[in-house]
């Protein structure tokens, strides 16, 4: 399973039925779960633990050192779970000593080619990145979430629950939950009403997400305003995942 002209490190371990193509590199420290395909010419360096089913093409380069001048070579770790594509060219970075000291992708990820993962990412499950997006450092990503090419999410942003950034968005600010943002700087573009669709979201909901839009953003209220409104409304699970996305961002949401 594992190519003769591979070079896997003796303190790398891999399950009986992880394969391994052809000039490939696997350095000491990394762990590979079996069912996982390692394309020719990848680069993976640890310490990194890769799940299940994994698949990842030509020319990734994952768990290298990350591109921080505060790093000084302190033992820092890359984790990702199962059933993640790592496509061509992109890279993952391991974590720093400045926050935890890790790097976290969850399951069921599409990463396309030359997409980059920063230092200290927290990355959900089941997200698409379209070719060339880019996370810097520090930036969490929830679930369901879709970055389209070319789009990128500043330091220590936060992209809430199925969200969505246009083609060539870069925000500054956090996205909060359903929100779709487009242009540089990004600016709300209205809500990921197909994604919702994709999802079997049913027409209640997905009306009581569009008049929430309309009170946070086309009312003329002041953000405090527009939640205590919200927050009026009877219970329901996704219009709190709205509220909580907003209420708990750090630097601002995109408004």
């Amino acid at each position: 399973m594992i190519h003769p002209q591979a070079v896997v490190d003796p303190k790398a371990e891999l399950a009986s039925d992880v394969e391994v193509g052809p000039f490939t590199y696997i350095g000491p420290g990394v762990t590979v779960d079996s069912g996982t395909v390692i394309h020719s010419h990848a680069c993976i360096k640890g310490p990194t633990r890769i799940g299940k089913r994994n698949r990842i093409f030509q020319f990734a380069s994952i768990g290298e050192d990350c591109q921080d001048k505060k790093y000084k070579g302190e033992p820092t770790s890359l984790e990702i779970g199962d059933d993640n594509h790592f496509r061509e060219c992109c890279t993952i970075h391991r974590g720093t000593v400045q926050d935890e000291g890790v790097t976290r992708i969850g399951n069921r990820n599409l990463v396309m080619s030359y997409v980059h993962v920063a230092h200290d990412c927290v990355i959900g499950n089941d997200n698409i990145f379209a070719n060339n997006a880019t996370m810097a450092g520090h930036v969490h990503v929830a679930h369901d979430v879709i970055f389209a090419g070319f789009s990128g999410a500043h330091q220590f942003c936060h992209v809430g629950p199925y969200a969505m950034l246009g083609m060539g968005a870069l925000t500054g600010k956090d996205v909060p939950a359903f929100m779709m943002v487009a242009g540089n700087p990004a600016r709300p573009a209205g809500m990921n009403f197909e994604g919702m669709r994709r999802r079997k979201f049913s027409k209640e909901t997905m009306s009581l997400l569009k008049d929430a839009y309309k009170t946070v953003y086309m009312r003329g209220l002041k953000l405090e305003q527009a939640l205590a409104q919200l927050e009026a409304k009877p219970e329901d699970q996704y219009l709190q995942l709205f509220l909580d996305s907003i209420k708990t961002s750090n630097r601002g949401i995109a408004r």
